[in-house]
């Protein structure tokens, strides 16, 4: 695991963090699901039935990054789901086949685990049942597993969000028999700056970062008109640096970063190198002037010239 993917998914197991990427993307900002209602399961339970190297057929383990059960209410009704969120710091151009095989597998293991349930209980009234043979009884019930991808990346998502868009030039007669699975996204780039306020955790201030990486302009307004940057946690930041490649500078046991100080500090420093940079240049271009002209030399040219130590060995890299 890379430290992307490592970030991400420390970030994303928070139960507040993860139960508000749900809240706003399936209620829109309402509070459904709590995070203490959410329990992490085992994402190392997977086993892909097929593959394996060159074909072979041996079992391929797949890990989610995060799952976890989750008991909702509902229109006044109790719903128990099964939520799970791929981390993606870069486009993944066959998403939906990916989730598709994750989930596919979530609802395998669901039925092996009430087969194994009805054979240590004896549920099994006559073996030659369709229930027997089938192995899932009749009054048996699937939880519905669904799975949420966030892009962190200010890019556009533009890899296929559906099986069907994955398939060229066919008959519409054959797709329409064909299921579509569809990959639920949460891409900053997607998100209008209005509905920013819809997420109630610091996921908020890491997708609207993350949006505005590229513009540094519209990323000064954001900062300035969030307070929340002044105080960002550790985990966030971390986010933030490997994502996008923030920079900010984090000293060692600092928990809250003042993200737009250290912002300003490290625009601040890009100035001077840059300002340092364009002096030396400068200066470079006088000595050589200096060198061809009067004949001195370069000793003499920076002499003249009044260049300080810590100019000339500058300037001494770009005469070797």
């Amino acid at each position: 695991m890379g430290v992307k993917d490592t970030v991400t998914t420390k970030h994303m197991r928070q139960n507040e963090i993860f139960a508000d990427a749900f809240n706003y993307f399936v209620y829109g900002g309402e509070q459904v699901i709590h995070p203490d209602s959410l329990k992490e399961l085992d994402t190392r339970e997977i086993d892909v039935p097929y593959g394996g190297e060159n074909g072979a057929g041996q079992p391929v383990q797949k890990t989610r990054d995060v799952i976890k059960s989750v008991v909702a209410m509902m229109d006044k009704s109790t719903a128990y789901l099964l939520l799970a969120i791929e981390n993606q710091s870069n486009i993944h151009y066959a998403m939906p086949v990916k989730n598709m095989v994750y989930d596919a597998l979530q609802y395998a293991k669901q039925v092996e685990e009430a087969i194994a349930s009805h054979r240590l209980s004896g549920d099994y009234k006559n073996a030659g049942s369709d229930e027997y043979l089938s192995g899932f009884m009749k009054e048996d019930h699937l939880l519905p597993v669904v799975t949420l991808v966030v892009y962190f990346d200010s890019k556009e998502w533009d890899g296929p969000l559906s099986i069907h868009e994955m398939f060229s030039g066919q008959d519409a007669r054959v797709l329409a028999l064909v299921p579509d699975y569809k990959v639920n996204l949460i891409a900053p780039a997607l998100i209008e700056d209005e509905d920013f306020g819809k997420f109630q955790s610091s996921l908020k201030e890491v997708l609207s970062f993350i949006k505005y990486a590229r513009d540094k302009d519209e990323l000064k307004k954001v900062l300035d008109a969030d307070e929340s940057f002044r105080h960002l946690g550790r985990e966030e930041v971390d986010v933030l640096n490997a994502c996008v490649g923030a920079k900010i500078a984090v000293k060692e046991g600092e928990e809250a970063i003042d993200v737009c100080l250290a912002i300003q500090q490290m625009n601040e420093e890009a100035a001077q190198k840059a300002a340092q940079k364009e002096r030396i240049s400068t200066l470079f271009a006088n000595i050589k002037n200096l060198m061809e002209k009067m004949g001195w030399s370069a000793e003499q040219s920076m002499d003249v010239l009044s260049v300080s130590d810590r100019d000339r060995k500058a300037l001494w890299q770009l005469l070797k």
